[in-house]
């Protein structure tokens, strides 16, 4: 049998020769110095020779990490070229040749490592049935609070602890109901992984319920003194004039959050006081005109006087040809002390619960909304805007803003003959 010492001072000679250990296994000394370590068997009748790996000596202070990289590598020790050759035997007796075994375990690891948690979830979000816009903000939600933790991993690596650390950032940073999204997101994706045997199991449900529920209502319409409390807290928060003048745009015309921090000045026509939303940016793919209360005219006319070079109303911190992402709402509303007692999407709720209050038409809420006509025949044959009269609605809700914002609920009434 060989020792650690007859390896080491082998001495290369002009033609290859053999050391032999026991049941198959010799080291191959190299003209050029080189060792290898060779396992011979025979299977099937036909002698082969199995390259298990080089030769090293057993290095001093290793770590268990640095071990398994070396060994990956295929340097082996005299101790564990004996373990190779126990598991190439023990292959042998099954009737699998150990080379082509090793082939196969090499292939699986390739597909495992470029079958990573961020290509399936790329892949599922394509399968999706959704409108495009809805598909980027996905992405967009997945790039900012899921692919920096797991976006590398092979989907089969990924495990529940992992899921779990995803979710309590998410928590933390982000709010209850943006981790409540990438949960249910990341169950998608793995479902695909699973039912396309790229993984076994679904990592998220068993800590699904590990965190605590969200029991906040944040959609709920807002009453007129908390309306009045939010203007007045971002307004002396003294943040980004970015994030907190398109935080009163939103209010102001009661578009959805990504509306109002995707805007460019290209759809805006200040002179006649309209907001043209491109087809591509609505939810609905179809253009959208908003009216603008003279307020938001005001915001806007300043608001170019800083931002005016840029393409969009609202540039992004670090990016100026990029515009600010919609999570600046929510760090936002943190700090002062909002978060969880209103979400950003809550503003149309409010808008339309105070706007049907105060005598407005459906008709007209509904269109400033965006919202489709959920009657097939009605939503055929009634295109009308009602643009003039959003313009009037919007300038009354605009006007009620400033006062609520002053603290003056008295002047909160009906209004009377709205639909005349």
């Amino acid at each position: 049998m060989l020792t650690d010492t007859k390896c080491r001072t082998a001495k290369p000679k002009e033609k290859p020769y053999k050391l032999t250990d026991e049941k198959g296994l010799y080291l191959e000394v190299k003209p050029n110095g080189g060792k290898a370590w060779r396992y011979r068997f025979e299977l099937g009748g036909k002698e082969s020779v199995f390259a298990i790996g080089d030769y090293v000596s057993a290095p001093s202070a290793e770590t268990p990490e640095e071990a398994r990289a070396r060994r990956d590598g295929g340097r082996f020790t005299l101790a564990e070229a004996r373990d190779e050759r126990i598991k190439a035997r023990g292959l042998v007796k099954q009737g699998v040749n150990p080379a082509h075994s090793r082939q196969l375990d090499k292939i699986k690891r390739e597909q495992e490592n470029a079958t990573t948690f961020e290509a399936v979830a790329r892949e599922w979000l394509a399968l999706k049935d959704w409108e495009e816009i809805t598909k980027k903000r996905r992405l967009d939600m997945l790039a900012r609070v899921v692919f920096p933790k797991i976006g590398a991993l092979p989907v089969k690596q990924v495990t529940p602890a992992h899921i779990l650390d995803v979710l309590k950032t998410a928590q933390e940073k982000n709010g209850p109901s943006v981790a409540a999204e990438a949960k249910r997101t990341m169950s998608g994706v793995f479902e695909l992984a699973v039912s396309t045997l790229r993984a076994d199991a679904d990592p998220v449900h068993p800590v699904r319920k590990a965190l605590p529920a969200n029991k906040t209502q944040h959609k709920r319409p807002l009453d007129t003194d908390e309306i009045g409390r939010i203007l007045r807290d971002v307004e002396a928060h003294g943040g980004r004039h970015e994030t907190m003048g398109a935080f009163r745009l939103m209010w102001l015309t009661l578009c959805r959050p990504s509306e109002a921090v995707e805007a460019e000045w290209t759809e805006f026509d200040l002179d006649a006081a309209i907001w043209r939303i491109p087809a591509e940016r609505m939810k609905k793919r179809k253009e959208h005109a908003i009216p603008l209360p003279a307020q938001a005219v005001e915001l806007l006319r300043a608001l170019h006087g800083i931002t005016g070079r840029h393409k969009h109303v609202f540039p992004g911190r670090d990016d100026k040809d990029k515009p600010m992402a919609v999570a600046s709402f929510r760090q936002m509303l943190n700090v002062l002390g909002w978060g969880g007692k209103y979400s950003p999407h809550a503003t149309r709720t409010t808008g339309s619960t105070r706007l049907n209050e105060m005598g407005y038409p459906a008709d007209w809420i509904e269109r400033q909304l965006a919202h489709a006509e959920p009657n097939a025949v009605r939503r055929t044959y009634n295109h009308a805007e009602h643009l003039a009269d959003r313009a009037k609605m919007m300038q009354q809700w605009a006007d009620m803003l400033d006062s609520w914002k002053k603290g003056d609920s008295a002047k909160v009434v009906p209004l009377h003959g709205a639909a005349a």
